[in-house]
């Protein structure tokens, strides 16, 4: 073929395939970008689009499915509170999913509950709020010595029981269980009133659980995150009254009448011994208020908040969870104050605290601490010694 036709011939071909590029199918890239033009183009704008995106967010499954705010006064009974207690506590929670539980820890009585529906269900993951039984259980067994105990968390750093409280260090607390062991673990949690309702004639209470055998994820998850326990906020406002009164464990009462209040007499369900080890992680707890975890609660050295955090996901429901555990001391007058948040990702342990000091300035501007509470009588058992 003569060189002219030749070059004819390839220009012809060359210029079919850069047409056939420039109006045939285009790349699939493009045409995925395309359509989406399209169908942005189909789809209203403003409140429909956000309602789509939240559905297709839940339809490719969100991590949370609890909401993070709702009215968490809705269905509660107010007989029998002390209305100057729950305006405090309701006033502090404000729009948050979640429940407070405030009492006496010299007496068990329960002062208020908001959101009770809440506050009786069967328990939830601890978090961090655990690391209290298993400080206490690790002083009791010789785990650790006092609040000065280091353990390494790498190489070359170490941290105290008290900075581990106050900064909720999961290394410390991981390292506690493994030493313990999972029978050790579970001894102490029963003893302080997990896995058992904590209140006495409380007829919607349900009651946490625990596992009858070491989590999958090992010890260390049991005594850092409370892995395998599902514990109720009473149960822990239970634990909290016993660490405030150095050792009495009560069964919580809810009295709702006017005749019940002044019929109203404490009952002991454990006498613990445990008043040299609370004062061994009192440090670590005032710690966490102080400079940790749960530093929104705003530390008042004239009216000091003990208290732990916990923040974790419950896989369960699945929530997001917010704790705090708590009590003050006022002059004489003590209040054990436990919040707990459920939700999305807006919920943790910091901001649980932060509603729990809420409650605690709310009542010190009532002037509520200044009142000197009566003396009962107690109906009482033996004391149970938590060291072997």
């Amino acid at each position: 073929m003569p060189p002219r036709k030749l070059t004819r011939l390839i220009s012809f071909f060359l210029f079919v395939l850069l047409a056939g590029s420039a109006s045939g199918t285009p790349h699939r890239k493009e045409r995925r970008k395309a359509l989406s033009h399209v169908r942005s183009a189909q789809m209203p704008v403003g409140h429909v689009t956000r309602r789509a995106t939240a559905r297709k967010r839940n339809i490719s499954g969100s991590s949370w499915k609890t909401p993070t705010f709702a009215d968490s006064t809705e269905g509660d009974s107010e007989d029998g509170d002390d209305l100057t207690v729950r305006r405090a506590a309701v006033q502090a929670l404000g729009r948050y999913n979640g429940t407070i539980i405030v009492a006496d820890p010299e007496t068990g009585r329960i002062l208020t509950i908001v959101n009770q529906k809440l506050a009786f269900q069967s328990g939830f993951k601890p978090c961090s709020t655990i690391k209290v039984v298993a400080a206490l259980a690790g002083l009791a067994e010789g785990t650790l010595q006092n609040q000065n105990t280091v353990f390494h968390t790498s190489r070359r750093q170490t941290i105290s029981l008290t900075q581990a409280l106050a900064h909720s260090n999961n290394q410390f607390f991981a390292a506690v269980g493994a030493k313990l062991g999972y029978d050790k673990i579970a001894e102490y949690a029963h003893l302080f009133g997990l896995g058992e309702k904590a209140g006495l004639n409380l007829e919607r209470e349900q009651a946490g659980s625990l596992a009858d055998q070491p989590p999958a994820d090992g010890l260390g998850m049991m005594t850092s995150f409370g892995e395998g326990f599902h514990m109720t906020p009473l149960e822990l406002t239970a634990l909290m009254t016993a660490v405030a009164n150095d050792g009495i464990l009560y069964y919580l009462q809810h009295p709702r009448s006017r005749q019940e209040i002044n019929q109203f007499m404490p009952r002991v369900k454990r006498q613990l011994d445990i008043a040299q080890w609370v004062a061994e992680i009192k440090p670590g707890l005032m710690g966490a208020v102080e400079y940790g975890t749960a530093r929104r609660a705003n530390f008042n050295p004239i009216e000091p908040i003990f208290g732990k955090t916990g923040t974790c996901t419950d896989d369960r429901l699945p929530t997001h969870l917010g704790w705090f555990g708590s009590y003050n001391e006022s002059a004489n007058n003590k209040l054990v104050v436990v919040v707990l948040l459920t939700g999305g990702q807006a919920v943790n342990g910091p901001i649980a605290s932060g509603i729990g000091g809420a409650v605690y300035r709310n009542l010190s501007q009532d002037n509520y601490f200044a009142k000197s509470a009566p003396t009962l009588p107690i109906a009482s058992t033996p004391t149970e010694h938590v060291a072997p």
